[in-house]
């Protein structure tokens, strides 16, 4: 007989046989190899010159035409012969080798064909060995997959349901049988190996999505191309780039690899264009993508765009951005010139209408200053204020001790030169350098009851807005001398700082003019009152 080759493994737990004319039977450390010759005219050989007792007390003995192998070690490895003896002095020999493997049975090495097929439900059979040694001994069949129990599966075969889920999975058969009186056990492993299955479709063309794609010249870019083509059919999905119809070669800077991906059973193929360094001639080119499944193929056009350069557009944007900031500090420091320079052409608005005959009612204080200061404010109040705002600017001031008429009850004065003003202009002057000095005399030249009416005026009848101008400085008590309703009005808008030192500060277009000229009406009294007799 030819000599066969029995591989087993060296587990303490379980076997493994090959499907041999000789069959090799395998309990926890158990292994029985037979023919089926009658036991009387079998005896039993390693190595062609070491004759293996009858003797069932020994670990490795035969019993007729079966040869067992108690606690199987490495070194059972071997050439076995079964010489069968004829009458007329003929025998028969049959051979085998025997290869134990110090490993587990999901190993390779060791385990039977495969189970496999495509469909949802898979037919696993338990390997011959250790089915025929369940009939031989009329042993008992379990189940296990991936070494954990298959539970009421006792038949010669297993039916694996949804079995591409569990594909890759090992199950084996154990056979649990008896002799002399001793239980043994023999176990045969598969793997299994479903086919999923196919489904072929007429090819998509996935990327790319665009007819036209950027790139920049000397630059290098991929072009990516790639389709589905169904489900499971790896080798029936293809995809390709071709470069004005023709096969694109690797040797003129570019670069083409392909692949075929099987994410979750869909099939798709990719093709991966590399351009090194993107030339006049690619803008100039047509690159078409190719897809080709089992009956047909689709294709897609791509054209390279050349990308506009981002430097005049930055350029372009600092500039504006630059133009906007200066833009914006200019008209912060011209506002009032350019608001000054617009009035006359805008729309008079109805505050100028409102038929009063005073631009602005000027009150100050006289008392509790020295002489320097009170020559300083008569001078501004008598002189630069109405050689400014009166003269070159055509206002109509109210200035208390200048307008008075003789005659006229005080009172009923301040009450109505007040109702008949625009504005109310307060001028400020350095407070008394003694805390015991009073903070506002009640009977002054123009008297306390000038500033209760105006800041009445503007605080609670809201009439008229306030122009506050200090001149000099403010003295060491600052405006802590000043009615509460005075403190209030400037604590939301700073007093205009009049500093007669300053170059130009009496001229008609100075920054302390154009302020109060801002502040003050749009258009004149005069405008609209030319003949009023003050």
């Amino acid at each position: 007989m030819k000599a066969s080759i029995i591989r087993v493994y060296n587990d303490k737990k379980n076997g493994f046989f090959s499907t041999l004319p000789l069959r090799l039977h395998d309990d926890k450390h158990v292994w029985m190899c037979s023919t089926i010759i009658p036991d009387e005219n079998i005896t039993w050989y390693k190595n062609n010159s070491e004759e293996i007792s009858n003797n069932e007390e020994e670990r490795v003995h035969y019993h007729g035409g079966r040869l067992f192998f108690l606690n199987l070690k490495t070194e059972d490895s071997g050439f076995y012969v079964a010489r069968h003896n004829k009458p007329l002095g003929k025998c028969n020999n049959y051979h085998f080798n025997l290869t134990v493997f110090n490993t587990s049975r999901t190993d390779n090495k060791v385990l039977f064909i495969s189970a496999g097929g495509s469909g949802q439900n898979i037919k696993v059979p338990c390997p011959e060995v250790a089915k025929e040694t369940c009939q031989i001994f009329k042993g008992k069949l379990i189940w296990e997959k991936d070494s954990k129990p298959v539970q009421d599966q006792h038949g010669d075969h297993l039916w694996v349901e949804n079995a591409y889920e569990s594909n890759k999975s090992i199950y084996t058969c154990i056979c649990t049988w008896e002799h002399n009186k001793k239980e043994y056990i023999t176990t045969g492993s598969r793997r299994l190996e479903a086919e999923a299955t196919v489904v072929h479709k007429p090819p998509v063309i996935l990327s790319p999505t665009h007819k036209e794609q950027f790139a920049d010249k000397g630059q290098g870019i991929q072009l990516n191309c790639s389709g589905s083509c169904g489900t499971n059919v790896r080798e029936y999905c293809k995809a390709n780039w071709l470069i004005d119809g023709k096969p694109i070669t690797q040797t003129d800077g570019y670069n083409l690899t392909t692949k075929i991906e099987n994410p979750t059973g869909s099939t798709a193929g990719i093709a991966i264009l590399t351009i090194k360094d993107v030339s006049a001639k690619d803008f100039q080119s047509e690159f078409t993508c190719i897809v080709e499944g089992l009956y047909n193929f689709v294709n897609s056009t791509l054209t390279l765009k050349q990308r506009e350069s981002i430097t005049p557009l930055i350029i372009g944007g600092l500039c504006v951005m630059l133009f906007c900031v200066l833009a914006a500090v200019l008209v912060k420091y011209f506002a009032i010139d350019l608001a000054l320079f617009f009035r006359p052409y805008l729309p008079i608005s109805r505050n100028n209408k409102d038929g009063r005959m005073f631009d602005a009612y000027v009150i100050y204080e006289m008392q509790n200053m020295d002489k320097a200061t009170e020559d300083k404010l008569c001078l501004f109040v008598t002189k630069n204020l109405p050689a400014v705002l009166e003269e070159k600017c055509g206002y109509r001031l109210f200035i208390h001790g200048r307008d008075d008429i003789p005659g006229e009850d005080r009172l009923e004065l301040v009450e109505d030169r007040m109702r008949q003003s625009r504005r109310l202009m307060v001028i400020l002057t350095p407070g008394p350098e003694s805390e015991s000095s009073p903070a506002l005399p009640e009977n002054s030249v123009i008297g306390g009851f000038d500033w209760q009416v105006g800041l009445h005026h503007a605080l609670v009848q809201r009439e008229m807005s306030v122009i506050l101008i200090q001149l000099g400085d403010t003295g060491s008590q600052g405006y802590s001398h000043l009615p509460p309703g005075l403190q209030h009005l400037i604590q939301k808008s700073a007093p205009l700082k009049w500093l007669e030192d300053l170059r130009g500060a009496s001229a008609y277009n100075s920054r302390f003019w154009k302020r109060v000229r801002y502040l003050m009406p749009a258009t004149p009294a005069k405008k609209y009152f030319p003949s009023a007799i003050i």
